[in-house]
């Protein structure tokens, strides 16, 4: 769609007004959600991780990813910290347990918040929480402003620089078409120790509390998800402190949302105008690269029928080239087979000549 400068102003006019009355913005919420019921979720217990890399490639299997740089039996990359990648939807970090105990090994994912900081801060809805539990994406509405990966407090979001002209946001999605299916998640399925459960959220707290409490010297009495961020669909059982296996302690409890309700709340232009302006620029950008695309479309098709004439030009000329060497060719042939019969036709005369030249 075409959009003119009067008319992307007049927006902005109008969303100012919008946003002047306005009591509070769509994210600012006094609510605390304690999540869907029945929702799933995933509970990995760290101290049963082997670091196999089973979840990675069954990941990548069930996704239709790219293939990786390295194999996914190749261990050597563990020797190096990652992150989720557009390419990778979760990864197996190795870390120092800070004593004699062998390595630990923990699966890095979206975690999927109750109440998603990525959803909070996008202001087009392209982060939708679903009652299964996982945090969905629609690239569709998305605008680009990669927001979301500023607001993830666990820097899971990644996108795709690779793609100009239509990158995504990408990020693991709990499987949730397998879910809807009634399918495990691919890594769930893929794990050889179950280190990884799957289940009702309410279901793995109730298991996670019976491992600290029957193995109180083997866990952390702590279940890492509960509450933090206001709580995630994916839990963690560890027997060393979670800031040791790359997991921040300093979330607190408060959910995304109601921490920037009071600022949102407080500049209800600034929050009417912004996503105006932006949508208002992503449209002109995206018109921008739609006519940029049609011309490179039609200066290669210029230069495709430019060089097919050019082809066929070349192509007529060698064919008349051949036709008159061919024709040159024939002619030649025919004046040495008319001078050869000539020729033989005067060397017979001499010799039938011969013989009446002796008897006289």
């Amino acid at each position: 769609m075409s959009i003119s400068r009067r008319q992307f102003l007049g927006w902005m006019g109008a969303a100012g007004m919008t946003g002047a009355t306005a009591a509070t913005a769509r994210a600012a919420t006094q609510r605390q959600f304690s999540g869907y019921k029945d929702s799933k979720g995933v509970l990995h217990d760290i101290t049963r991780c082997i670091g196999c890399r089973r979840c990675e490639a069954a990941c990548n299997r069930v996704n239709d990813l790219p293939g990786p740089d390295q194999p996914f039996d190749d261990l050597t990359v563990l020797d190096r910290k990652r992150r989720t990648t557009s390419g990778a939807y979760t990864v197996v970090n190795r870390q120092d347990a800070g004593d004699d105990r062998s390595p630990r090994f923990i699966k890095d994912q979206c975690n999927h918040c109750l109440e998603p900081a990525c959803a909070s801060a996008c202001f087009v809805n392209a982060f939708t929480k679903t009652p299964e539990g996982a945090v969905v994406y629609n690239a569709d509405v998305c605008v680009g402003c990669r927001y979301c990966m500023i607001a993830c407090p666990f820097e899971i979001p990644a996108y795709e620089y690779h793609k100009a002209l239509d990158p995504r946001v990408m990020k693991c999605t709990l499987c949730h078409p397998r879910l809807l299916a009634g399918k495990l998640p691919g890594c769930v399925a893929a794990c050889p120790t179950e280190a990884l459960v799957f289940g009702r959220r309410e279901e793995l707290l109730a298991v996670a509390r019976e491992r600290v409490r029957a193995f109180p010297d083997r866990y952390v009495n702590h279940i890492y998800g509960e509450h933090e961020m206001g709580g995630t669909n994916w839990l963690y059982l560890s027997d060393t402190p979670f800031a040791q296996m790359g997991l921040r302690e300093d979330l607190g409890t408060t959910p995304a949302p109601k921490l920037t309700s009071g600022a949102l709340g407080a500049v209800p232009i600034v929050v009417g105008l912004w996503p105006v302006l932006l949508t208002g620029v992503y449209a002109i950008n995206r018109r921008k690269e739609k006519i940029a695309a049609e011309e490179q479309a039609m200066a290669v098709e210029r230069a495709l029928g430019q060089a097919n004439s050019e082809a066929e030009a070349k192509m007529a000329d060698a064919m008349k080239k051949a036709d008159e060497e061919k024709s040159a060719a024939v002619e030649r042939e025919v004046k040495n087979a008319l001078s050869a019969a000539a020729k033989a036709a005067e060397n017979e005369k001499k010799e039938n000549a011969a013989p009446s030249e002796k008897e006289a």
